[in-house]
């Protein structure tokens, strides 16, 4: 095999390794493959180029247009993901690992790129939470808004998902709109490189978006400003050392760290050996030592069973993993490929035999096992190893001793508080899995070990076929940990965005909020309609366009018929004496959604037009009673508008219902659908009037 040369993307060029570069070996056979790093790298040059290039050309774009971009290039990594397979095998990674690094880096940005064109808005500033009327007049109000760091994010990355722990950053950045800066761990840097390249070949990325580091960082931390973000991925205690930066003490700047894990999963009391549940159990476990040679960081290490079960669970697990086979990921048999390297496999070795002091090896072998295609002592290569606890209560290493490999442990407990407690001692985790089919058990087990974990993954009959892995972080999904696991919260849906992005709280006028936020605030000025907006089409409306319509007046036959009609008989409509005991009413009233039905008959216009489909309402509230005798007419504004194709785009309207005197009885926002361009607009002689 001929030696590749990994190079950097800084600035716009590609830089080769230099004389300082570092061996990368062949973590199956044992040989040097690659080498990458190059101490000329210019990195103040590098982070001038992300701020004044990518930052302004990704900023300019609006949440939308950054979204299609993410699904453009998660299109190219996907129909060239086979040579992203190819180049993998040289990790040590299996076929099945593929789908865990690979398919879940493209899935990840796929899913956030659908995620941007449904959750957020066609603008360059994202709303967080509602208006918040500041003075009794409503002519003082605030609202929170988030718009990207003027900065970059700098992603330093853990060896053992070269894509996936790129995308599961470089995705929400990209949609925040913040250039992003990509150092992967030197030992599997060459798959990065090439999903890098895969990228910017396709054109589509703005100049000083995306930039690869292979080697060292230099002096890059101490460079970084209050705009910069660093996510890091690794041990706790290189997280410690980056984090502990003078510069980055100093300036505040934002470090999001997902580190070591002692992840466990719990077997529920109510769980016996001849339920659906067990056999889920083993599965689990059996998946995560063996998915990436057991290189994850949300993998299991600690097995939680009761105490009757012990024995049944160790002899089952031995069973399954004596059936697994160890050897060159390229072997279509092979279950665990090689670790990364041979320095982890002694490393891992390492802390086998801290467990090892106190446990009993149940299953595996440090040192004698069979190997397909391989060697087990040239190679990388470590059997999956067993241990059971006897007292887990008064040990130590089990609790706070990571081997970064197929290791695990299994521990008995008597009382379901014992094993929270013993689950606890992880000292925070990324995640914990129980196995019940009783919500009560699932309810206890939340109220006691949410705070230590960041997810809790919990599998009974309904769900085993269904639910995605106790080792799998979804996009949807927080992913993250409290203590030893770092205190980061990556992923969980848009919520990643705002690691990229600045909250700030807005005050002023309904007018300038309007403004701000492109979503028109009530209290707001409001624009005459030239026509009925129900005529216009999704391009021609304004925020803030109102129409206002005539009344209609509710009467004791519009209740009746409307609670014959529906079934609605409650007592407050029908029930002239048993309202009046209500402490809400003066007597009977209409319906809530008898008033959202007339409202609906005063500014709906019947006729074929730009209006696709009424798609709901949000927000609805019923402020005042309305008895029979009074009026109510209808205030309906455009809201804000956002796109959903080339063909049409959903329309936001502030929807408010006022009776005679000219109180708010009821207000909503309505959701339709309306044509971008009115290829049914009607003709008329001039504005509607009413």
């Amino acid at each position: 095999m001929s030696l590749h040369y990994v190079k950097s993307f800084v600035a716009g060029r590609w830089i080769a390794p230099d004389a300082n570069a570092r061996e990368i070996e062949n973590p199956i056979t044992g040989d040097v493959m690659a080498y990458a790093g190059c101490n000329s790298i210019d990195f103040n040059k590098m982070l001038n180029y992300a701020h004044t290039r990518g930052g302004p050309a990704l900023r300019a774009l609006r949440f939308h247009e950054r979204a299609r971009l993410l699904k453009s290039l998660a299109t190219a990594l996907n129909e060239h993901k086979q040579a992203l397979y190819d180049i993998s095998f040289s990790t040590g990674a299996t076929r099945d690992d593929h789908r865990y690094d690979i398919d879940g880096g493209i899935g990840t940005a796929f899913v956030y790129a659908s995620k941007g064109r449904r959750e957020l808005p066609d603008d360059h500033v994202y709303l967080d939470g509602s208006i918040e009327a500041l003075s009794k007049s409503g002519r003082f109000v605030g609202r929170h808004i988030c718009t990207p760091l003027q900065g970059v994010a700098l992603q330093i990355n853990a060896f053992n998902f070269p894509v996936w722990g790129m995308m599961e950053k470089f995705a929400p950045a990209l949609l925040a709109g913040v250039p992003v800066i990509v150092k992967p761990a030197t030992a599997t840097c060459y798959v990065t490189e090439l999903a890098v390249k895969l990228m910017l070949e396709t054109g589509y990325l703005p100049e000083g978006a995306l930039q690869l580091v292979t080697g060292e960082l230099g002096d890059t931390l101490d460079r970084l400003t209050c705009q910069d973000v660093v996510s890091f991925t690794g041990s706790a205690d290189t997280a410690f050392t980056l984090r502990s930066s003078p510069n980055i003490l100093r300036n505040s700047i934002r470090f999001v760290a997902e580190q070591d894990s002692l992840n466990a999963t719990l077997l529920g009391p109510d769980i016996h050996r001849t339920a659906a549940e067990f056999s889920a159990f083993l599965n689990e476990i059996v998946r995560e030592i063996t998915t990436k040679a057991g290189q994850k960081c949300t993998a299991i290490r600690r097995i939680f069973v009761p105490q009757s079960l012990v024995e049944a669970v160790i002899d089952d697990l031995c069973v399954r993993l004596g059936n697994i086979v160890i050897g060159d990921p390229r072997n279509p048999k092979t279950n665990i490929g090689p670790l990364v390297s041979s320095a982890q496999k002694h490393d891992v070795l390492r802390q086998a035999a801290m467990i090892e002091s106190e446990t009993e090896r149940v299953f595996g072998d440090r040192h004698n096992f069979d190997v397909v295609d391989g060697d087990a002592d040239t190679g990388a290569f470590v059997s999956p190893m067993l241990f059971y606890c006897k007292n887990p209560s008064i040990v130590h290493h089990v609790h706070e001793t990571e081997a970064f490999g197929p290791v695990a442990t299994i521990m008995g407990y008597h009382e379901l508080d014992e094993a929270i407690e013993l689950v606890n001692r992880g000292g925070g985790s990324l995640v914990a899995s129980v196995v019940t089919h009783t919500p009560e058990v699932a309810r206890h087990v939340t109220l006691g070990a949410a705070a230590f974990h960041g997810r809790l993954y919990f599998i009974d009959h309904h769900n085993s076929q269904d639910a995605t892995g106790h080792g799998v972080p979804l996009p949807h999904m927080l992913h993250g940990g409290p203590g030893r696991a770092g205190g980061g919260e990556e992923l969980g849906g848009i919520r990643a965005l705002m690691h990229y992005m600045q909250r700030t709280a807005i005050q002023g006028s309904p007018d300038i909020l309007s403004e701000i936020g492109n979503n028109w605030v009530s209290g707001a000025t409001e624009r005459f309609a030239p026509e009925h907006p129900f005529r216009r089409c999704f391009s021609d409306l304004e925020l803030g366009e109102t129409l206002w319509t005539p009344s209609r007046v509710i009467t004791l036959k519009d209740i009746k018929k409307f609670a014959e009609f529906t079934g609605d008989m409650f007592y407050a409509h029908m029930d002239d004496a048993a309202a009046r005991r209500n402490p809400f009413f003066s007597g009977r009233v209409a319906h809530g959604y008898l008033l959202l039905s007339f409202a609906a008959g005063l500014f709906v216009e019947p006729g074929e037009g730009p209006v696709l489909a009424n798609t709901g309402l949000d927000r609805l509230r019923f402020m005042k009673p309305v008895v029979p005798g009074d009026s109510i007419h209808v205030g309906l504004t455009v809201q804000q508008k956002t796109p959903r194709n080339t063909e049409y785009g959903e329309v936001r309207w502030h929807v408010t219902i006022r009776n005679q005197d000219k109180d708010i009885v009821a207000e909503y926002e309505l959701l339709t659908m309306n044509a971008i361009d009115n290829v049914h607009k009607k003709k008329t002689d001039g504005p509607l009037t009413f």
